[in-house]
């Protein structure tokens, strides 16, 4: 089995939203990344990012949602050249895995026609609730009318061990994380917004654009008790970590 971090983008964020000290005019650079799994029962996307039409027209597509997330990517920097890069077409994903439905994780959801989509019970009925719009969720990014299968409870992907889903909610309803095991790298847990920075995770503190933070202080527990046990923890938007990693065809084992 192999794993490859394939850069979904990049944005501009308010650093206050994440560090409570923070200038409320000061911005950070933050990548914006999707998880490509390849096991020998099939492929699987975890996250795919934000769309490439947002490089040139996130007003069009995100509306307001562009007063706390600005795109500063270029499109080379999208989903889809990442996976051409690594040889896989969109119809060779089996599974998207969304970590949860806000447009920067899902946006890239409807060119894997043939992938069924597998998220949280709990985030499928946020983002179909009324007013889901105003919370962030953008039907045009997260339903494409694939087959949907829910998780409500951790879910073993392939039945082997090797992906293993995890509710993490807190930043949203229904987040998960996805742990991954390797042979020769180890584990990987891909925590995705549930550890936005890693800062956050040490401090112990949710960032502002947290749904329920009691939630999310449950989950980073979780994380923890994850991370004791081997796992390298992958977080949202750090670029720091970002930097650190294997990307494209360099892959972890």
């Amino acid at each position: 089995m192999k794993l490859h971090f394939l850069s979904a983008g990049r944005l501009r964020l308010k650093k206050s939203v994440y560090i409570s000290t923070a200038d409320r005019n000061e911005t950070f650079e933050a990548p914006v990344s999707s998880a490509l799994i390849r096991h020998k029962q099939g492929n699987v996307l975890f996250d795919t990012g934000c769309h490439p039409s947002v490089v040139e027209r996130g007003e069009e597509r995100w509306g307001s949602l562009m007063k706390v997330m600005t795109p500063v990517m270029r499109a080379e920097e999208t989903l889809l050249p990442g996976l051409a890069c690594v040889g896989v077409k969109p119809d060779d994903i089996d599974i998207v895995v969304n970590s949860h439905f806000h447009p920067d994780h899902c946006g890239c959801n409807e060119f894997f026609k043939k992938a069924t989509i597998m998220a949280h019970a709990s985030e499928i009925e946020a983002a179909k609730a009324a007013g889901a719009e105003a919370a962030g969720y953008l039907r045009a990014d997260w339903d494409h009318g694939q087959p949907v299968d829910p998780v409500n409870r951790d879910r073993d992907v392939f039945g082997d061990g090797k992906l293993v889903l995890i509710p993490l909610p807190g930043h949203t309803p229904g987040s998960i994380g996805a742990a991954v095991h390797l042979d020769r790298d180890g584990a990987f847990l891909l925590a995705s917004d549930a550890v936005s920075l890693r800062q956050n995770l040490d401090a112990d503190t949710a960032p502002r654009n947290t749904w329920n933070a009691d939630a999310l202080l449950k989950s980073y527990g979780e994380i923890r008790r994850i991370e004791k046990s081997g796992a390298t923890v992958i977080c949202g938007h750090d670029d720091g970590q970002w930097q650190s990693l294997r990307k494209g065809a360099e892959a972890y084992e």
